[in-house]
């Protein structure tokens, strides 16, 4: 049985601003559409709905984010304040080159560390969880040599 991650959906309230956000920290904007119609309701079991997307990709091709604004029906709840050990899902983990380098450029956009500092585990790897715009959850690994 073959088997991939196609994606991650993350609803948020102001798609340029999460676009740019992820555009910061590397992802690339494969496009925009608008989903709309009776299948995508049946889809999503919510019925009558209107939602603008934008599918953003890693630049190895292999890992794609889905960012949406909903139109309609309009949001019905809001798990962004959150802590990190609320049940659900709790964040996506980027690896980067750079964690202090990415962090500086995530900061310009409104991104805060969830903890005080960034932290390194053994001689492995150095670890954070940022929130960027909308309170959207992150990380941030960066593997040492």
């Amino acid at each position: 049985m073959a088997l991939r991650l196609d994606n991650v959906g993350i609803v948020v309230e102001d798609l340029a601003v999460a676009i740019e956000f992820f555009r910061e920290l590397g992802l690339e904007l494969e496009g925009q559409a608008m989903v709309e119609g009776e299948w995508a309701g049946r889809v999503t079991g919510l019925g009558d709905q209107r939602v603008e997307i934008a599918m953003m990709s890693t630049p190895d091709g292999h890992g794609r984010l889905e960012l949406s604004r909903f139109l309609a029906p309009e949001v019905v709840a809001d798990h962004r304040n959150a802590p990190v050990n609320a049940l659900g899902y709790l964040r996506v983990m980027f690896a980067v080159d750079d964690v202090d380098e990415t962090l500086a450029r995530l900061r310009k956009h409104g991104a805060e560390l969830v903890s005080s500092e960034v932290v390194q585990y053994e001689d492995a790897n150095r670890l954070c969880y940022v929130r960027g715009p909308e309170g959207i959850l992150i990380g941030l690994a960066q593997e040492l040599h």
